[in-house]
């Protein structure tokens, strides 16, 4: 039997769903900021929850 084949499992799995509404110039804001630092929608908001829970301890 061969090997399982695609990708590989990850070590912590984004299993979890969140949506967030934006009014239009907080979203043109957002697109900005990634574009400059070549980051996806994402990762930013990823990366802004990280400052947010380190900046409160």
């Amino acid at each position: 039997m061969s090997p399982r084949t695609g990708r590989p499992k990850s070590e912590n799995p984004k299993s979890i769903d969140v949506k967030v509404r934006f009014d239009e110039e907080n979203h043109k804001r957002l697109l900005k900021y990634c574009e400059s630092h070549n980051i996806t929608r994402t990762e930013a908001i990823r990366q802004a929850v990280d400052l947010l829970i380190r900046s409160k301890k």
